[in-house]
Order: structure tokens, then C-alpha cells, then sequence
């Protein structure tokens, strides 16, 4: 009879405690060892932009107290060129993990971030895990290879060292390579209209190292030369479409070098400026349904 007992109680303890396993593990970490609940110490690499926007900013806090928190979280994470990164929910922030988990998953949030960071720094995919004790780890995979990014920044610095001068403005030098952009890429019209993959048309060395490009390939390319001035831009994008917009002067201006380089039914190359740094008004003018943005994201 005592031994059904015994068993009885080692059975009972077993279930409460698979039950309420993880509140368990929460409570030994937070008693035993709370100071593991930190973050991940942020390593900036040097294409960390140091820019605050409407829709995100850089922070130093990674314990997010409400979404706005974990926006700026995520950018900065991604902002800073790491390749993961881990934090804490506090406490006091009862949804957090529920919405780590919608913004996360949501593939248009994470492209709205993704266009305020320094093309290099961009990612491919991010990937989020959050384990039993509540730690948020971001994964993040880039775009741009180390190989990638050493031949880009030899051909643009060749390319300024050729068409740039230091008399020139700043309009003057974006211009300038707005038209070199153009009149060296093609648009990649096989992977646009059969998503044949030749090339990687769809970054900066598709646009500036085999000659073809897609929308993002053209604007990579072009943000490129705008960090390189020094100038102040983020990309911008819409359902189906993605461009420049540049600061200058405290002025925002949209730059879209694959409109300013149409594609003629008689292949005839055409250098247009139609897009070049014109203004929303100016733009919506034109009536085009592939420059409809969200003015809640990007609403400088």
C-alpha cells in the first residue's frame, strides 16, 4: 500500500511539473542565474548607417516595452551588419512574444525595415527563435557575399575616380551616376517576365558587374554611390515596385533609375530623367500605379 502511495506522489510531481515545465525553467533562470537575461553585446560593422527615421530608429535599449520598441530593435539589429543577435521581453510587456511572432512572420514589415539599412547589411532572410525561456534570437542571412561586396566597392570607386570631381554638387554627381548606371545595365526582361535566373539582377552586381538589372539591382546600385556622397536616402517601395528616396538638403526627392531606363519595342537603348529627383507631388502627377507607397512607412 505504501509503495502505491510513493508511486502515486513520484507520478502526481512528474505531471505538475511537465505541466508547468517551462513557468519552471523561467523561475530557475530568473533565481539561479539573471544575468544571462541580457542581450547580445551590438557589433556595428562599417556599413552601419547612423540614421533615425519616422517609421525606425536606432536604439541601445533591447527590451522592448511595446511594437514601436521591436521595430527599432530589428532595424538596429539588422542595421548593424550582424548575422545574429539575441534579446529579452520584459516582464511588464504582456504580448511581446506574440507580437515578436506578428512582426517577425510579416514579410511586408520586414521588407519596410529592410529599405532603411545600407544594401550590404540587407538581408535575404531573417529567421526568429524564441525558446522556453523567452530568449529572441534573429538570424539573419545577407545578401551581398564578402567576395561580392570587395569586386563592388573596387568598380565603384573606379567609377567615381572616372566621372566625379569635386566641383561638382551633389546633384550634379547623383546625375552623373544615374546616367552611367543606366546607360551600362539592361533591365533583366527574361527573369522579370519568365523568372529565368542569369544573373543577379535583383542586386547591385547584377547592375554593375554583368550589366543587368531588376528594380532592386538599379536602386542597390544607385544607394551605393549615395552612401559614398555622403547623402542622406532610404529605399522605398511599393506592392510590386522599389526605388530611391534621397534627401537633400532637407528636401525628399524619389530617384527611379529603372523608369529612366524603358524598355523599347525596337531595343534601342534610352537614357530618360523623367524620375530624376522630383518630388511626391511631381510624381503623382504622373499617374503611375507602380509608385503607390505606403505614406505611413515612409513618410518623410
Amino acid at each position: 500500500m505504501k509503495k502505491l502511495i510513493y508511486v502515486a506522489v513520484i507520478l502526481l510531481v512528474f505531471i505538475i511539473t511537465f505541466h508547468y515545465r517551462e513557468k519552471i525553467l523561467v523561475y530557475y533562470k530568473d533565481l539561479v542565474s539573471p544575468k544571462e537575461n541580457v542581450a547580445t553585446t551590438l557589433v556595428k560593422n562599417e556599413y552601419y548607417r547612423n540614421y533615425n527615421f519616422k517609421y525606425v530608429s536606432n536604439t541601445e535599449n533591447f527590451t522592448p516595452l511595446n511594437k514601436q520598441d521591436i521595430l527599432n530593435i530589428y532595424y538596429t539589429i539588422i542595421n548593424s551588419g550582424m548575422t545574429e543577435f539575441s534579446f529579452y521581453c520584459s516582464k511588464d510587456y504582456l504580448t511581446c512574444i506574440d507580437d515578436v511572432k506578428d512582426i517577425s512572420k510579416n514579410e511586408v514589415i520586414m521588407s519596410n525595415i529592410n529599405n532603411f539599412v545600407h544594401p550590404y547589411n540587407g538581408f535575404k532572410n531573417v529567421e526568429t527563435e524564441i525558446d522556453s525561456l523567452g530568449k529572441i534570437t534573429v538570424n539573419i542571412n545577407h545578401n551581398y557575399t564578402e567576395e561580392q561586396k570587395i569586386i563592388l566597392n573596387y568598380k565603384i570607386d573606379e567609377i567615381i575616380k572616372n566621372n566625379i570631381n569635386d566641383s561638382m554638387d551633389t546633384k550634379e554627381k547623383i546625375r552623373t551616376i544615374h546616367d552611367y548606371i543606366i546607360e551600362h545595365t539592361k533591365y533583366d526582361q527574361e527573369r522579370s517576365d519568365n523568372n529565368v535566373i542569369k544573373y543577379n539582377s535583383d542586386t547591385a552586381y547584377g547592375a554593375l558587374i554583368e550589366g543587368y538589372a531588376l528594380c532592386g539591382g538599379y536602386t542597390d546600385a544607385m544607394m551605393l554611390f549615395l552612401e559614398k556622397f555622403n547623402v542622406k536616402s532610404y529605399r522605398i517601395s511599393s506592392e510590386h515596385h522599389v526605388w530611391n528616396y534621397v534627401d537633400i538638403n532637407n528636401n525628399w526627392y524619389n530617384l527611379d533609375l529603372t523608369w529612366d531606363d524603358p524598355i523599347n519595342p525596337s531595343g534601342d537603348e534610352t537614357l530618360e530623367h523623367t524620375f530624376f529627383l522630383i518630388t511626391n507631388k511631381a510624381m503623382e502627377k504622373l499617374d503611375t500605379n507602380e509608385h503607390l507607397f505606403d505614406k505611413t512607412v515612409y513618410s518623410e
